[in-house]
């Protein structure tokens, strides 16, 4: 019986480090499909546009962009981020590209792309609401009543399916945070 357990846990041993070692092969890309990628992304990139101002005066925008919302009772939308965050790029193309969604947030917020890049960290707008990028990653939303008070503050990641957004959870953010009708 000793004999026939001790047998057994070997087997067990060998199969577990043989499907860990198949799997690790699996999860292993060559030299050549790393780069594929890569250019794949850097293409990608160069086709989306760029939304982020390094040069923008954030502070400025920012106040204005709370004044319109002011007048027209709409929440503000901070999206943080840089031209060279591939996931914000497309975050904003696909809010762009869906009609549903842009419907959604141009009747609902007044919308901006505070710059975070080694151009212009802006590093005084991002720690008066809280460093949020250093939390989260990029992008990160932050938004705004149209008091400007910040009145919540959204990690991009759980908007995510596969390798793009899921419409019904962008739509779930969207409508959560627009302003109440008074």
């Amino acid at each position: 019986m000793r004999k026939s357990v001790k047998s057994l846990l070997f087997l067990g041993g060998v199969l577990l480090f043989s499907l860990t070692n198949a799997q690790t092969k699996e999860n292993t890309l060559t030299k050549e499909q790393i780069e594929a990628k890569k250019k794949a992304a850097a293409e990608e990139k160069a086709r989306l546009p760029k939304p982020y101002h390094p040069e923008a005066n954030a502070a400025l925008d920012i106040q204005n962009a709370v004044a319109s919302a002011k007048k027209q009772h709409k929440n503000v939308i901070i999206q943080a981020g840089g031209n060279w965050c591939i996931w914000c790029l497309r975050f904003n193309n696909y809010v762009q590209q869906t009609p549903e969604l842009k419907q959604i947030v141009d009747n609902n917020f007044i919308y901006y792309h505070l710059n975070w890049s080694p151009e212009n960290k802006n590093e005084k707008i991002f720690t008066g609401y809280g460093n949020p990028g250093d939390k989260f990653g990029y992008p990160v939303f932050i938004i705004l009543d149209e008091n400007g008070k910040q009145i919540h503050t959204q990690d991009s990641s759980v908007l995510e399916e596969g390798n793009g957004y899921s419409l019904e959870k962008v739509k779930e953010f969207f409508n959560t945070w627009k302003a109440k009708a008074s």
